[in-house]
């Protein structure tokens, strides 16, 4: 939680550099804005997000974008109406954040451990198992890293992604621009080709 809204004074001061180029008008526009809609806002925000939430961060967000607009100059037809458009967004944004680390929460649970665990870790020996370990975790390291080449690309770059360069499934989403149960769904696929891949060097090392 970032703390309380503050004064529209306070808000403006640190929301907007002093900027020579910044037009008394959009000062005014800001000023008069927060002081218009700050109740009636943090209301509307307060009825659509979970309880747990501060909606004074939103609000918060919802002011800075203002500033910020008004600072690059973008025209607003009506700023009453912008800001509600605004806050609808974040609060949208804020569900989708929540919805993403529930299912990466999910998958964690799921897939964390055990027989069908997804992560690096599961097509390995345990580290902790000896020399012998080390050396078959070695091996079956180096196999893996060809057998990465069959799978399709898709799968490939999940997989590579996630458990090598260790980005979120959230980032990586964002970055595909696909849901996050597809890149779900492409790393498990990805695990359970490899696994079956390295089964026969898992019995020749027994493993």
């Amino acid at each position: 939680m970032r703390g309380r809204c503050d004064s529209p004074s306070t808000v403006m001061k640190r929301m907007i550099p002093i900027n020579a180029t910044m037009a008394a008008e959009q000062n005014r526009l800001l000023e008069e804005t927060i002081q218009r809609e700050r109740r009636r806002l943090l209301e509307f925000i307060r009825k659509r997000i979970p309880q747990e939430e501060d909606p004074e961060d939103v609000l918060q967000d919802v002011f800075t974008e203002l500033a910020e607009s008004l600072r690059m100059e973008r025209v607003i037809d009506r700023v009453s109406g912008w800001v509600y458009r605004v806050a609808r967004n974040k609060i949208a944004d804020l569900f989708r954040r929540r919805r993403t680390e529930s299912l990466e929460a999910r998958y964690e649970n799921e897939y964390g451990d055990g027989e069908e665990g997804l992560g690096l870790n599961d097509l390995l020996p345990d580290p902790a198992g000896g020399p012998e370990a080390e050396y078959a975790r070695r091996v079956i390291m180096s196999e893996l890293m060809l057998a990465l080449d069959e799978l399709p690309e898709e799968q490939r770059w999940v997989f590579w992604e996630n458990e090598i360069e260790e980005r979120s499934f959230r980032e990586l989403a964002e970055e595909a621009g696909v849901s996050l149960n597809t890149l779900l769904s492409r790393k498990r696929y990805a695990v359970l080709f490899l696994r079956e891949r390295l089964k026969e060097l898992y019995n020749e090392l027994g493993n």
